[in-house]
Formats: C-alpha cells, sequence, structure tokens
C-alpha cells in the first residue's frame, strides 16, 4: 500500500449523453473528498464528432442524402496519493449505464 500511496490514479469517463457525464463525474468528485484525497478535474476533453451520409433513397436520387451525427464526450479525473479507502470508495460506486470508465493506476 505504500507504493499506492505515491502514484496517482486516473479516471477516464467517454459516453453519448452530456448529462450523464456530469452524474457520473459529481458522483465520482463527492466520493473522492470524502475521503480526503487530492482531486484534479474534471478536465474536459474536446468532443469528438462521428458524421455518417446515408442515401435515402437506395435506387434513385443519388444526391439526395441524410447526415447523421454521433457526439463523445470524455472527461478526465486524477487522484493523487490515494488511500486504500478511497479506492475501496470508488469501487463501490454505483455509475449509471452508458458511461464507458477507464482507470489507470
Amino acid at each position: 500500500m505504500n507504493s499506492l500511496k505515491n502514484s496517482k490514479v486516473r479516471i477516464k469517463l467517454k459516453t453519448y449523453e452530456n448529462q450523464l457525464l456530469k452524474e457520473s463525474c459529481n458522483n465520482i468528485i463527492n466520493t473522492i473528498k470524502n475521503t480526503e484525497a487530492q482531486i484534479i478535474g474534471p478536465i474536459s476533453m474536446p468532443t469528438k464528432r462521428k458524421i455518417y451520409c446515408v442515401l435515402r433513397s437506395p435506387h434513385v436520387d443519388k444526391d439526395s442524402r441524410e447526415h447523421f451525427e454521433i457526439r463523445i464526450y470524455t472527461k478526465l479525473i486524477d487522484v493523487y496519493k490515494p488511500s486504500s479507502k478511497t479506492v475501496d470508495a470508488l469501487m463501490k460506486l454505483n455509475i449509471p449505464a452508458g458511461v464507458d470508465i477507464e482507470v489507470k493506476i
């Protein structure tokens, strides 16, 4: 556990819905503040956009197309000097479905 106190934990959150991301970040930040670890974030990363072009009709009117867009929202949270209590609290935390979490130690 001594090496855990000198390290940092980076939490990366990704989702398609901005409101879910805000709620998840607030839950994580409140949990970490209760365990008295140092926290930096949430840091907003640039929103990635994927645009798909689809023909409206399969046989005629090749010039008639529809565009669909998917936005991926990302935030980073850094936790410095986490204790074992901090790690246990993060493991027990309920995150809503639709939020992808990557944890690096």
